[in-house]
């Protein structure tokens, strides 16, 4: 199994969005594509609560039967969706990707 794992943190404001509704909508949207992507056996969204200087805004955790699934999810149009809303709100990325 492969888990991808990714952490972000957002901008205060994009478009008259808070960042408190951006990082909602980020949670929709990723959640949303559960069971839209084959190979995508799950996806779950967290938005940070510590509010620390070592934390990070959201964080993605997902699970992958193999790399080539991971690999399929990451060019698929629902994901490239919302890569695209992601990266214009985000101000920085950081992820692992392993297999257990």
């Amino acid at each position: 199994m492969v888990k991808h794992i990714v952490f972000w943190n957002i901008k205060d404001e994009v478009n008259g969005e808070t960042k408190e509704q951006i990082m909602l909508r980020m949670k929709e949207m990723l959640e949303a594509l559960n069971g839209e992507i084959p190979g995508l056996l799950f996806a779950e969204v967290g938005i940070d609560q510590n509010k620390t200087d070592a934390s990070h805004d959201v964080c993605l955790y997902s699970e992958f039967p193999d790399w080539e699934s991971l690999a399929f999810y990451q060019d698929h149009p629902k994901h490239v969706a919302c890569k695209g809303y992601i990266r214009s709100v985000a101000e920085s990325r950081t992820l692992c990707d392993y297999e257990v």
